[in-house]
């Protein structure tokens, strides 16, 4: 499983909005500037994260983007949901096993599906529990990482 970079700069993009949390709008030429990534994909990917709620614009030429929540409620679970979608390492576990639109036929007697179960409930916990605070705080002296 590899997390796209939809994920990774919709993170490192919020991660720019919470330095400046509560000082006003930050242009997306000074994320893109800042955070080392094409301004016309951070375009893109203020969409869905506008439409989750984490973010608002402001058009115009003094405009830019804020976070819509203080950097405390803002986790990173919910910044890569709502440009990935839900974290599934298998098809089978984005519907109930007993679903009628189940993606495999076996899903409700699969002996591996509890695994993949666990292990994106695991990754779900991890980026559940961390905010952007605690991304900044983790990372005082840091850019983001987009590689």
């Amino acid at each position: 499983m590899k997390l796209s970079t939809k994920g990774r700069y919709s993170v490192t993009a919020l991660y720019e909005l919470a330095l400046h949390y509560g000082e006003g709008v930050v242009p997306l030429k000074t994320i893109a500037q800042t955070q080392l990534i094409s301004e016309t994909y951070l375009e893109q990917l203020m969409v869905p994260l506008r439409r989750a709620g984490l973010v608002e614009s402001v058009r115009g030429a003094q405009g830019g983007y804020t976070l819509a929540l203080p950097p405390e409620e803002v986790t990173i679970g919910r910044i890569i949901t709502a440009v990935e979608g839900p974290i599934a390492l298998v098809d089978c576990l984005l519907t109930g096993a007993d679903a009628g639109d189940q993606s495999c036929v076996r899903a409700g007697q699969c002996v591996t599906r509890q695994i993949w179960e666990e292990v994106r409930d695991s990754i779900n916990a991890v980026l559940n529990n961390i905010s952007l605070a605690d991304l900044m705080e983790r990372n005082q002296n840091r850019v983001g990482c987009n590689q």
